[in-house]
C-alpha cells in the first residue's frame, strides 16, 4: 500500500474530525458481480504468501488484502489527506488518545456485525502474533485499544504528539478482521479464511486457487468511501513467466498487468496502439540486506569478527555500480539510490555517496580493497547472495548477475548466486538462512519514517540483526517531533548513522508500471508517488 501523511498532528486531527465518508448500499450481486462493466481480468507474476493480515507484509499478499479488508481511515487518490473509511470520524480526545466513531450498522460479507470489538481484536491480534513477516511493527506507539461502545474505539498511545498515527490506521496493520473467524494468537490458513467470508472491503472472494486464479465480486456489505466498484468483479490470474503474461495481454486474455513485466517487454508494449503502459515517479526502492548473523564474519559464524564483517559490507558498498544497474538492466526506469529514503520525500539525503566507492556515486575497486586489507579480511570473500524473480520480477535475474560481476571485480569477492521462490523466501530470510539477499519496499505511507522505522527500529520488519540503540532513540524522537526542521535533521542523522554501518545496501528507486489494454479506464497515464492501484476504479469503455 502507498500512503501520504499530513505534516502536523493538529492538521491531521482537524482534517479528520467530524468527517463522514459516503455510505453506499447495493443489491446482492448477480453472476457477474454487480453494477458496472463486466469483470476485469488482471494478470500478475507476483505471489501471495498469506491473506491473513497478521501474517504478511508483501506486495503480492497486500494486493489481495487491500481489496477484501477495509481500514478505519483511508486516503483517496490524488490527495495527501486521509479520511474516514469504516469510521465516521476521528478526534484527538487527549494528548495520547485518538477516539474513532464507526459508522452504524457495519457488517462483514458473511453477515456478522462489524463493531468496535472487532476493531479492538484486530489491533490486539497484530501485536499478540507479531509475525516476523507481518506489519505489527507499524504499531510501535500503540499502548492499548478500548471499545467502550459498539461504535466507539479508543486508541491510547505510548507517546504524545504522534502525527503519524492517522496514517498508520490506513496501512495493512489496520485491516479490520472478523473476531468470530480469526484466531487471536495464530495465523489462519487461506482456505479457511475464504470459506468464512470475513470480508470488510470493497470486494469479496468467490473462489480461491492460491497463486493460480482468484475470483472477486463486489461486496454489498462494504460502506466505505470507495463506494460500489465500477466493474462487476475481478479475475486475478497468476503467471510463473512474464513472457506468458505478456502474450495473454497482447491476445486480449488479460485486461490489466500489475507486477511484473520485464523492461524490454514494457518497451515493446509501449509501441503498441492497443496497449497503454502507465509509469511515473515512484517511492519504491530496491536493496541488498546483510544478515549480521550469517554474513561473512557475522556473529553466528565460526569466523565471527565485527570489524571484519563491517569491512565486508563497506567493501560491497564501494563496488556496486548503481548507474550501470539503472541504465543497463532497467533502461532508466529506475534511478540510483544512495540512502534509505528515496529522493523526493522530505528528509531524504544521500548518506552513502560521500562514504563509499569514488565518493561521488560510482564504484572504486581500490577503495574496496583498502577497506578489506585494513580489517585483515582474506580475499576473495565468499558471499552467498539470494534473489527472487517471482516477486521482484524476472529482471532481477539480470540485475543480480550484474551485481555479481560488480562485486567480483578485482578478485575481492566470490559470489554464489541463488534464487528462491517467494513462498519460501520470506520464511527463510527471517530464519537467517540468507547471508545477503534482495529486498524491495513500497511505502505504506509517504513519510521518511516508513522507511527508517520499518528498517531500523526495534523489532523491525527487515529483522537482519541490526540493533543500534542510538538509531532507535533517534527514530522515537522523529516520530513525535512536531517541528518539521528539527524532524528533518533527525531523519538525516538516522540515515548518516546507519550508512556508516551499512547493514542494508540501497541500490535503486523507481515505480511499478501498470499496463492496460486500450478501453480499460481507471488508471491515470502518469502515476504519481501517491497513486494506489484500486480495482474499484477500473471499468471497460
Amino acid at each position: 500500500m502507498r500512503r501520504t501523511r499530513t505534516p502536523r498532528l493538529a492538521a491531521a486531527a482537524v482534517a479528520l474530525l467530524g468527517l463522514a465518508a459516503c455510505t453506499t448500499a447495493t443489491a446482492e450481486p448477480d453472476d457477474g458481480g454487480g453494477a458496472g462493466t463486466p469483470r476485469i481480468t488482471i494478470g500478475t507474476t507476483d505471489q501471495v504468501s498469506s491473506i491473513d493480515p497478521a501474517g504478511s507484509w508483501d506486495a503480492g499478499s497486500g494486493t489481495v488484502e487491500s481489496e477484501v479488508y477495509a481500514t478505519l481511515l483511508n486516503a483517496p487518490n490524488g490527495t495527501t489527506d486521509v479520511k474516514p473509511d469504516l469510521a465516521s470520524s476521528i478526534a484527538l480526545s487527549a494528548p495520547t488518545t485518538y477516539t474513532v466513531q464507526l459508522k452504524p450498522g457495519l457488517k462483514f460479507a458473511n453477515g456478522h456485525d462489524l463493531t468496535s470489538s472487532d476493531v479492538k481484536f484486530s489491533f490486539e491480534r497484530q501485536l499478540r502474533i507479531a509475525d516476523k513477516n507481518g506489519p505489527s511493527s507499524l504499531l510501535y506507539n500503540l499502548a492499548s485499544v478500548a471499545a467502550p461502545a459498539p461504535t466507539t474505539v479508543q486508541f491510547t498511545l505510548k507517546s504524545a504528539n504522534d502525527s503519524l498515527f492517522p496514517q498508520i490506521l490506513t496501512t495493512s496493520a489496520g485491516f479490520v478482521v472478523d473476531e468470530e473467524v480469526f484466531p487471536a494468537d495464530k495465523i489462519l490458513d487461506d482456505d479457511a479464511i475464504v470459506a468464512a467470508k470475513p470480508w470488510s472491503g470493497p470486494y469479496a472472494i468467490d473462489s480461491y486457487a492460491k497463486n493460480s486464479l482468484v475470483s472477486f465480486r463486489p461486496n454489498p456489505a462494504y460502506q466505505g468511501f470507495l463506494g460500489t466498484p465500477k466493474n462487476q468483479g475481478v479475475l486475478l490470474k497468476y503467471y510463473t513467466a512474464a513472457s506468458n503474461l505478456k502474450l495473454d495481454l497482447q491476445q486480449g486474455a488479460v485486461d490489466v498487468v500489475y507486477r511484473t513485466l520485464t523492461i524490454p517487454d514494457l518497451q515493446d508494449l509501449g509501441n503498441r496502439p492497443d496497449v497503454v503502459v502507465h509509469t511515473g515517479s515512484g517511492n519504491g526502492i530496491r536493496f541488498i540486506v546483510f544478515d549480521l548473523k550469517t554474513q561473512p564474519h557475522g556473529s553466528a559464524t565460526a569466523q565471527a569478527d565485527p570489524a571484519k564483517a563491517l569491512a565486508v559490507r563497506r567493501a560491497a558498498a564501494s563496488l556496486v555500480d548503481r548507474p550501470q544497474l539503472a541504465k543497463q538492466v532497467y533502461k532508466g526506469t529506475f534511478q540510483p539510490l544512495y540512502s534509505y529514503v528515496p529522493q523526493g520525500i522530505t528528509g531524504a539525503t544521500e548518506s552513502l555517496k560521500p562514504l563509499y566507492g569514488d565518493k561521488q556515486g560510482g564504484p572504486d575497486k581500490a577503495a574496496a580493497a583498502a577497506l578489506l586489507s585494513a580489517a585483515g579480511v582474506a580475499t576473495p570473500v565468499a558471499l552467498n547472495l539470494q534473489y527472487n524473480t517471482d516477486h521482484y520480477g524476472s529482471s532481477s535475474e539480470d540485475e543480480y548477475a550484474l551485481i555479481k560481476t560488480q562485486l567480483e571485480a578485482g578478485g575481492l569477492f566470490k559470489v554464489n548466486l541463488q534464487s528462491t521462490e517467494w513462498a519460501q523466501y520470506g520464511k527463510q530470510r527471517v530464519a537467517d538462512q540468507y547471508p545477503a539477499y534482495q529486498l524491495g519496499w513500497y511505502a505504506d505511507y509517504l513519510d521518511a519514517d516508513n522507511y527508517v522505522g520499518s528498517f531500523f527500529a526495534a523489532d523491525n520488519w527487515v529483522n537482519n540483526g541490526y540493533d543500534d540503540k542510538e538509531v532507535q532513540a533517534l527514530i522515537k524522537q522523529e516520530q513525535t517531533e512536531i517541528d518539521q526542521a528539527r524532524r528533518t535533521e533527525l531523519l538525516r542523522k538516522i540515515q548518516d548513522t546507519v550508512a556508516a554501518a551499512v547493514p542494508i545496501l540501497p541500490l535503486l528507486q523507481g515505480s511499478t508500471a501498470i499496463v492496460t489494454r486500450a478501453g480499460i479506464e481507471g488508471v491515470p497515464k502518469q502515476l504519481d508517488s501517491a497513486y494506489q492501484f484500486r480495482w474499484a476504479e477500473l471499468s471497460r469503455r
